[in-house]
């Protein structure tokens, strides 16, 4: 344990100020654009992995190792649609999704490639465009959950341990600040304990380092009941989360901006923090794709910051440069959402939230 607190980070300052002065933009998917690309099994393999023992295509973090390329210009698209905020390429970037491919040996190296990839397409942008570009660790939620069985036989059964998580989350965080992001982003949560276990091992990221990194954090609201998929509301979450003085707090995926507004207004009266929403391009359709236009979600988070409910925004499932040129062009000008002042009451939180004063 360090003797001292661990320091903020270089860079955020400047992100700080950023949020001050205006709603940041967020980019949009990066799986709909590598699918864009038809990228075949040789390109994930490349010359490195040609005899792997496992299908690899749809791998996507892989790509940061035998594809860099592909990556970087899709970093680059989005900085030149107006995107401020890139995430790694690393949703699935850690030793348990990695486990389905058999290549998590490759999950520090694939951190610090896709953590350098995203650094040096934001300088170049910020050296091109003449503003700060900004890179986000991604961490994903993993594909097991802690808090609920997969097995409806065995009710007590996990498929995963917290301390699991934490080893996992751990190894993923180092290797992403090695390669120099300027926040971590833990999304697409379903599952809340999940979620801290990706917030212990970010502190202990940060006692290691003695340098603390924003932490941004990004819930699943799963359908129309409101909650996650382990059950809680957005206010329960919200209690559950709060003690890790999150740089901002949202909601992506899932749904469509338009099914998110209830629940981001709830949050946006709750967070004491920033707050950010990066909806899907609509709900999937029949063949799994997504309709909305980049119209159609720049006229939904348009109104959303018109509200003042936005800080961060973006886009994720559909979204393309197309998509975030429209939503950046839709809230400049826009103030950013003013947080409310603390609250001194007790908040407490289970599957529902409880407030006490």
């Amino acid at each position: 344990m360090p003797s001292t607190p661990p320091t903020l980070s270089a860079s955020t300052a400047a992100l700080q100020e950023l949020l001050a002065r205006r709603i940041v933009i967020l980019d949009g998917a990066m799986g709909t654009m590598i699918q864009e690309r038809q990228l075949t099994e040789a390109d994930f393999r490349g010359t490195r992995f040609a005899t792997h023992s496992h299908d690899l295509r749809g791998n996507n973090d892989l790509l940061c190792l035998t594809r860099p390329d592909v990556i970087e210009s899709i970093h680059a698209a989005y900085f030149d649609a107006g995107a401020d905020l890139v995430e790694t390429n690393t949703f699935n970037a850690n030793a348990i999704s990695q486990a389905d491919y058999r290549t998590e040996s490759l999950v520090a190296e694939m951190n610090l490639a896709a953590a350098q990839i995203a650094r040096r397409a934001a300088d170049h942008a910020a050296a091109r465009l003449g503003r700060p570009c900004f890179v986000a660790g991604a961490l994903g939620p993993t594909n097991r959950t802690a808090s609920m069985s997969p097995d409806v036989n065995r009710p007590d059964f996990r498929a995963v341990t917290f301390d699991g998580l934490v080893a996992a989350y751990l190894e993923q965080a180092r290797a992403l600040a090695a390669g120099g992001v300027d926040a971590l982003l833990v999304e697409t949560i379903f599952d809340t304990l999940n979620a801290k276990a990706a917030i212990f091992a970010l502190e202990r990221l940060f006692d290691e380092t003695s340098v603390r990194l924003p932490v941004m954090i990004s819930v699943t609201i799963t359908d129309a009941s409101g909650r996650t998929l382990s059950g809680q509301t957005i206010g329960a979450f919200y209690h559950s989360i709060r003690h890790a003085r999150p740089l901002s707090v949202g909601i992506n995926c899932a749904l469509g901006g338009a099914q998110m507004r209830p629940y981001l207004e709830e949050l946006a009266g709750l967070a004491e923090c920033h707050v950010s929403c990066y909806p899907n391009a609509g709900l999937p359709n029949a063949f799994g794709g997504y309709d909305e236009t980049p119209a159609d979600m720049a006229r939904v988070l348009g109104e959303f910051a018109a509200q003042g409910w936005l800080n961060v925004v973006g886009g994720c499932c559909g979204s393309t440069p197309a998509h975030i040129a429209a939503i950046t062009a839709a809230v400049r000008g826009t103030a950013p959402r003013r947080r409310p002042a603390p609250l001194a009451a007790l908040r407490l939180s289970g599957l529902e939230a409880l407030t006490a004063p």
